[in-house]
């Protein structure tokens, strides 16, 4: 079955960076386009970066351009997010997510990872 598992949350001061991982099993990672969302305490879902299968096209939402970098190891199966200039709005937690082919929509979750940025 498929599973996405998130790491690499955790609490960092303002200005501090984290990299986040999440590890894919249960399908053919290499041929999905895959996606960070995030959800900060009592708000909606926030688009934050995609990536496509092969890892050579990457696409972020405006809040994070500059200071964020999705990227993916096929070989390892692994969707990475590293995060750095953190800022206290950043606070939220971070879903990896599957793409469904041909669409902008999400079929498998994980479970997330938390990101608290706080001096």
């Amino acid at each position: 079955q498929v599973q996405l598992v998130e790491s690499g949350g955790g609490l960092v001061q303002p200005g501090g960076s984290l990299r986040l991982s999440c590890a894919a099993s249960g399908f053919t990672f290499s041929s999905y386009y895959m996606s960070w969302v995030r959800q900060a305490p009592g708000k909606g879902l926030d688009w934050v970066s995609d990536i496509n299968s092969g890892g050579g096209s990457t696409y972020y939402a405006d809040s994070v351009k500059g200071r964020f970098t999705i990227s993916r190891d096929n070989a390892k199966n692994t969707l990475y997010l590293q995060m750095n200039s953190l800022k206290p709005e950043d606070t939220a937690l971070y879903y990896c997510a599957r793409v469904v082919e041909g669409s902008n929509e999400y079929d498998y979750w994980g479970q997330g990872t938390q990101v608290t940025v706080s001096s």
